[in-house]
């Protein structure tokens, strides 16, 4: 094609765009609780409606990116941007209510244009360079952790040093918007192996099937029983959410002639699932976490080295891959275990530097997990052009807000709260928030009314705090560091899928990418075997 590079790039400054965003939102979480009030919980959703916008961008435009073109994809996440700024502008602190709408609305479609940029990015360069592609998936991911480095700055020098209102902050992910818009701009852009070959929208699907439908609709139904549980009874919400999840999945097995799919597929959509929660979810959070732990500056410089980490790190993957002998699920295998160990480091950081070398462990440890099952995903499947790749994405997605995101702010909401009320009910009494924490099918918690919990870090930053203020902010201490370990066992649990999936292609000769004319299952054998 000749402008393979210009659309590399391309799309490295779309997902650059969103890195941005993501940033700058997470940073500003805790101006978001102490204007409006808001809970762990209600930030936790507010940040989950984040992770499920861009599930439903990147599934959409995973099914109609080699039907309806990549080009339009693009212009419509462009206008999606830039509303999604609009719209979050509209929060005003007269109303907590619509303040709080506006942000889950503004959130949602900021995601969703991130997903359908990723919906175009993903298959775009696994097509242009399918003889390596974990190699430049990673670095199209690359621009990621560079966005969030980008948007930590932002957040540390406009928040913290100069105080600059939160919209003003996060009116600058705009600029990489127009960016991106430009480079596209006028671009030729191929097809996929499966629309260069001419197969229908049911041929694309067989391969995810049934199987693969079970985990999308799954994590749909809980999405749309949490949605409509904002306006009707919450047990009428979920039967209603279990019904549209439950026909979206006959629907798929309608269309793919009720094919099982693959089970290879099933489970690397679930493990992908883990990732979500555990890498985006964890994401969203840590620059609170950390900063509670420590402080509000020192839990941004942290997630900006950390994502340094990551930066550099997603250039190594073809490094890792040839010369040191990995294959991908082999990488995939190791950072799991990394970033159990990461985590759990990090939980016990006492100090600066502590937490610098624990979130080092954890920055290793997450940095392939994203574009390496994407290229998984594409060596293997190839049948099913943009569909498979952008139904992982989405499932890592919609996880990350309905599991990581959320569930971290309930666990920090439960565990703040336990600790308070151990230590001092009195105060616990007369600072919890009026609105309990609830995650999936866990009892309700309740935790630290926002406002009060704001006024009582700021108190002990300014050197003025109250022995009552004092042992809230001990408390949220100890609710972070229970946190980040419970946090720890999704990567335990995907270091062992990882292990089977290894052990499985062990058993078939190895790792190697196929192509369009043999099946996963029995493809040729290709490349020499790796572990």
């Amino acid at each position: 094609m000749g402008n393979e590079k210009r659309l590399l790039y391309a799309g490295f400054m779309a997902i650059l765009a969103a890195g941005v965003g993501f940033a700058i939102r997470g940073g500003i979480f805790d101006n978001w609780g102490a204007e409006y009030g808001f809970t762990g919980g209600q930030l936790g959703a507010i940040g989950g409606a984040g992770f499920t916008g861009f599930c439903f961008g990147i599934v959409v435009g995973g099914v109609l990116a080699d039907k309806l073109g990549y080009g339009k994809l693009v212009i419509a996440a462009f206008v999606l941007h830039v509303l999604s700024a609009l719209v979050t502008f509209a929060a005003s602190p007269t109303n907590k209510d619509a303040a709080y709408s506006c942000l889950v609305w503004g959130m949602f479609i900021f995601a969703y244009a991130n997903g359908t940029l990723e919906a175009v990015a993903n298959p775009l360069i696994a097509t242009l360079f399918p003889q390596n592609r974990t190699h430049y998936l990673n670095i199209l991911h690359a621009s990621w952790p560079l966005g969030m480095i980008i948007g930590g700055i932002i957040g540390w020098v406009l928040d913290d040093k100069l105080q600059v209102g939160w919209k003003i902050q996060l009116s600058l992910y705009l600029v990489p918007t127009v960016i991106y818009g430009i480079m596209f701009l006028g671009q030729k852009m191929p097809k996929s192996e499966a629309a260069e070959k001419g197969l229908s929208m049911g041929d694309m699907f067989k391969d995810v099937g049934i199987l693969g439908g079970l985990v999308v609709c799954f994590l749909l139904a809980i999405f749309f029983g949490n949605t409509l549980g904002l306006i009707m009874p919450g047990g009428t919400a979920k039967i209603l959410g279990w019904v549209i999840g439950g026909g979206l999945l006959i629907a798929m097995g309608v269309l793919t002639k009720f094919s099982i799919g693959s089970f290879l597929l099933f489970f690397l959509f679930i493990a992908h699932a883990l990732v979500g929660a555990v890498e985006l979810g964890t994401d969203g959070w840590i620059q609170n976490i950390t900063g509670a732990i420590l402080s509000s500056q020192e839990g941004k410089f942290l997630f900006v080295f950390t994502s340094l980490v990551m930066f550099g790190l997603r250039f190594c993957a073809h490094f890792i891959e040839k010369k040191i002998g990995l294959s991908p699920v082999g990488i995939l295998l190791v950072c799991a275990i990394i970033a159990c160990v990461g985590l759990n480091l990090t939980s016990m950081a006492n100090t600066f530097v502590m937490a610098m070398l624990a979130l080092t462990v954890y920055g290793v440890g997450k940095t392939f997990f994203w574009p390496t099952m994407l290229a998984v995903a594409s060596d293997r499947f190839p049948r099913t052009g943009a569909v498979a790749i952008s139904f992982m994405g989405g499932i890592g997605m919609l996880s990350a807000g309905l599991v990581g995101s959320a569930g971290l702010g309930y666990a920090k909401d439960r565990f703040t709260g336990e600790d308070l009320a151990k230590t001092n009910i009195a105060v616990f009494e007369s600072v919890k928030s009026k609105t309990p924490s609830a995650f999936l099918f866990f009892a309700d918690a309740t935790g630290v009314d926002g406002v009060k919990l704001g006024e009582a870090q700021a108190a002990k930053v300014a050197g003025k705090a109250t022995p009552e203020q004092a042992q809230i902010c001990a408390s949220d201490i100890q609710g972070s560091r229970k946190t980040l370990v419970a946090d720890s066992f999704i990567p335990a649990m995907m270091a062992i899928l990882y292990l089977a999936i290894l052990l499985y292609f062990k058993t078939i000769g190895g790792y190697k990418p196929v192509t369009i004319s043999a099946t996963p299952e029995s493809a040729p054998a290709a490349a020499a075997p790796k572990a």
